[in-house]
């Protein structure tokens, strides 16, 4: 491709850059490239539903990022799986398709970003769905990406239902509704009992027309700027060989909360002072790139059961055999199964106007994804915040693309932060008190029996709490000096580049961020497309 010149260059095959890659070559007279880090999507764990148990933390698809050791976390550092695959994180993530608040939207625009408020991006949202619901005021049928609900069901997760409500939660038959509050069973990006990622949504079948070029193994190392504009683009091949290509149009970064301010900063767009460390000279003193990192984080309480759950399930190889087999036959069971079967919303306090608390509830318990459940009945009640106050930052560790960045996530790090998690817990455990579901438990095993104060629950929150996988705000959209991107993703102070995925969000939305990657790959191609004056 050395010399090859595009009027569309996309970097990072993910959430956000298939939905671009399918919507900017839908004008056959413009060129399209593009670039992915990863391999093709051809591990079949990737379909099958459950299979991120066997993805995340498998260099061959997950980057494999780890944070800096944290004192929010008393010391810990925390493993972050990001896709490195065609179909980026929506190929490895949990399938739960959750838009956020309409407020997040509103607030968005209030900030100054003009075009984002929730009347704005919920015909985008519309756009991209097809739900097997069917259509109304506030769903899609039709579009690419199918909207599914749970092919699995168990006991111990209605339970949860049935005691929320007798702790006052109501049952919300769609969070994706006019409200989010309330428990739920989730729907997932799936179709047919397999997953649908962006890679078969939307690239697949984009890849058949001849003016879209997808070159995968393709690390991009820097771009080119030359008096204030983009005019290429260098990447690297498996061995490391680095080739350049041209750009007549725009680069538009997709490679997410890590990778795009990487690039950025690798191609001397950042805060010049830390890119001269590096020995990188500036091309723009931009000092926001990498900086507003945020990131939902996961207290996980596991409670033990007097009766069967799907740990005991999965430990028999004839229990093994009869999931496979009826996921062969039917495509239905637990291999359908999301990261929750429920998910719920709440607030922890009087006069919050939306909830602050995200639930997950699954069927299952274990340390972590990928290292086995735990040898003895249990389910997992996950409890999150939605909106924290804390901020972390992404900077270099080298002048090469090879070398992963510094990651601070810097969680837990204000008060409001601490005491809405210690809420949550407190929460999720007089829920676990109410009836059908306490009949079922046997013992609290993580936090474990006994009376705990605030401070030991935090504490214990510390030393266990984990990553839900949803960095962003890395390149904040908005003005002011700390901004990366304007309203309309452009990168200011250099023109024909913009970002589309989740580093641009402000603020990060109050749930799971895939659906709205999704929806921000589908907004920057609208804009990108108005402003060359194209239909």
């Amino acid at each position: 491709m050395d010399g090859a010149e595009f009027d569309y260059v996309i970097v990072g095959a993910g959430s956000a850059g298939c939905v671009l890659a399918n919507r900017l070559s839908e004008n056959p007279k413009d060129r399209v490239l593009l670039l992915e880090a990863g391999g093709p999507d051809n591990n079949p764990w990737i379909h099958i539903p459950v299979g991120y148990f066997k993805t995340m933390h498998n260099p061959a698809v997950d980057w494999c990022y780890r944070t800096e050791p944290d004192p929010g976390l008393n010391g810990r550092a925390l493993d972050w799986p990001r896709g490195k695959v065609l179909g980026g994180s929506s190929s490895l993530n949990g399938l739960l398709y959750v838009r956020g608040q309409p407020q997040d939207y509103d607030r968005w625009a209030q900030m100054g970003n003009t075009g984002w408020g929730w009347s704005d991006v919920l015909p985008l949202f519309k756009r991209s769905e097809d739900q097997e619901r069917g259509a109304d005021d506030l769903h899609g049928t039709g579009g690419p990406l199918s909207v599914s609900n749970m092919r699995v069901s168990r006991e111990i997760c209605e339970a949860w239902i049935e005691a929320a409500k007798a702790e006052g939660i109501a049952y919300n038959p769609d969070i994706n509704g006019p409200e989010q509050e309330g428990m739920t069973n989730a729907q997932l990006t799936m179709k047919n009992g397999k997953r649908c990622s962006t890679a078969v949504a939307f690239l697949r079948p984009a890849m058949k027309r001849e003016n879209l070029t997808v070159i995968t193994r393709a690390q991009t190392s820097r771009i080119e700027v030359t008096e204030g504009r983009v005019t290429g683009l260098r990447y690297l091949d498996p061995e490391g060989k680095e080739h350049i290509v041209k750009v007549r149009g725009e680069v538009i970064l997709s490679a997410g909360a890590i990778g795009s301010p990487q690039i950025l900063m690798l191609s001397g767009i950042g805060d010049a002072e830390a890119l001269a460390a590096h020995g990188i000279e500036s091309q723009l003193h931009l000092p926001g790139v990498g900086a507003n990192l945020q990131d939902h984080l996961q207290a996980r309480l596991v409670f033990k059961c007097n009766e069967p759950t799907l740990n005991d399930e999965v430990r028999s190889l004839f229990g093994k055999a009869r999931i496979g087999l009826r996921y062969a036959l039917f495509r239905r069971g637990p291999m359908t199964m999301a990261a929750s079967l429920v998910i719920g919303f709440t607030r922890t306090r009087e006069g919050l106007e939306t909830p602050d608390i995200q639930y997950h509830i699954q069927p299952w318990s274990a340390d972590s994804p990928g290292e086995g459940v735990h040898p003895f009945s249990a389910f997992t009640a996950s409890v999150c915040q939605l909106r924290p106050e804390s901020r972390g930052s992404l900077t270099l560790r080298s002048a090469d693309v090879r070398d992963h960045p510094v990651i601070r996530a810097n969680y837990l790090s204000t008060e409001t932060d601490c005491r809405t998690i210690v809420a949550g817990v407190r929460q999720a455990q007089a829920i676990a008190a109410r009836n059908p579901l306490a009949a079922k438990i046997s013992a609290p095993h993580s936090p474990g029996p006994g009376d705990h104060d605030d401070a030991a629950i935090l504490d214990w929150v510390r030393n266990t709490s984990t990553t839900i996988y949803h960095p962003s705000g890395t390149c904040r959209m908005g003005e002011g000096p700390t901004a990366v991107v304007d309203a309309r993703l452009r990168v200011h102070g250099i023109r024909g580049l913009r970002v589309a995925d989740c580093s641009i969000m402000p603020e990060i939305v109050s749930g799971n961020t895939n659906a709205p990657a999704i929806m921000i790959g589908e907004k920057a191609s609208d804009m990108i497309r108005a402003d060359r004056g194209a239909p």
